[in-house]
Parts: structure tokens; sequence; C-alpha cells
């Protein structure tokens, strides 16, 4: 039984790292600076939920193991959601209801993405998908074009999601396992 709390302990600590690169990654400025992303709650939202999409996606192919970690980094995740709407000020009664409705949010959206990067997909189905998610409520008025712009937008976002999630797929198995992935630079 120790044995068991023991590796429990040490996987926590490994999503715990994972779900660290995670956020790190979600909060580059070029996501909100160049290709407009909401800098919001719900767009940082959104950045975290893709980005953990990503992972969770590699993890899915690692067996046991890898179901073990995503689940433990889907509690870190939880977590997190958990202390950041009780710093938002977020009433006790409330923050239940909303952490619930954000990992669902994040299960909806792997489901979307997996749908969408699947080899028989549309080809614009992965860019409809994250204009939906990701900027459907960012509409702003001041711009004649919004939809236009929110397109090319979810096309920018679209290709880093498949040159990412093929950058994951060749990181091997013995480094996803062990938490230690990292995220190619980004450029505009």
């Amino acid at each position: 039984m120790l044995t068991w709390l023991k590796e429990r302990a040490a996987r926590r600590e490994t999503a715990s790292e994972l779900y660290g690169v995670v956020v790190a990654r979600a909060r580059e400025p070029l996501f909100y600076r160049d290709w407009g992303v909401p800098d919001t709650p719900e767009g940082r939202y959104e950045m975290v939920a893709l980005h953990l999409v990503l992972v969770l996606e590699r993890l899915r192919v690692e067996g046991t193991a890898g179901q073990r970690l995503s689940r433990e980094t889907i509690e870190a995740f939880v977590a997190d959601m958990d202390d950041s709407m009780r710093e938002m000020g977020v009433g006790d009664l409330t923050v239940p209801k909303k952490v619930k409705s954000a990992a669902a949010g994040v299960y909806a959206r792997a489901e979307a993405f997996r749908a969408a990067l699947a080899a028989d997909a549309a080809p614009d189905a992965l860019a409809a998908a994250i204009q939906r998610l990701t900027f459907g409520a960012s509409c702003d008025n001041t711009e004649a074009t919004t939809a236009e712009v929110d397109a090319r937008r979810a096309q920018t976002v679209a290709r880093y999601v498949r040159n990412t999630s093929r950058e994951l797929a060749g990181i091997t198995s013995e480094v996803v396992l062990a938490g230690r992935i990292t995220f190619q630079k980004v450029s505009a």
C-alpha cells in the first residue's frame, strides 16, 4: 500500500509540473497581443484549456500510465480553477458549480479538437471550432468585419495547434510521462 501512495504522490508532482508548463504556455503574450485572443479571464481560460487538451491528447496514447497522469493533471487544473475563482471573488457557494462548468468545458473542447484533428475531418474544422470557442464571445462592434478578423485569427491559432500537436507527438514516452515536455517557441 505504501508503494501505491508513493507512486500516486510522485504522479501528482509530475502532473503539477506538467500543468505548470501548460499554464506558462497559455500565458504567452503573443497569443493575446498578436493573435487577438481576448486578454480576459475567459480568453485566458480558453488558452489554458487548449494547451491542456493538447497535453491530454498526447497522454492518451500512453496507455494506463498516461490515463493516470491525465487524471492527476485534470485534478491540478480543477484545483487551479478553484483557487483562481476564489481569488477573483466568486462566492463560496458558486465556486463548485463554476469549477464543474470549467472542467466540463475542457472535456467539450477535447471532443471538438479531437474530431477536428482527425485525419478525415474537414480542412477548416479546427479553425471553425477555435473560432466558435475562443473568439465566439470576442465580437467587438468597432470592427466592421469582426467575423472575418476572427476567422483569420482562428486560422492562425489552428495552424499553431496542428504544429504543436505534431510536436508533442514526436516527444518520447519517457519524457511525456516524466512531465518534462516543452513547447516550441512561437512567433507571429
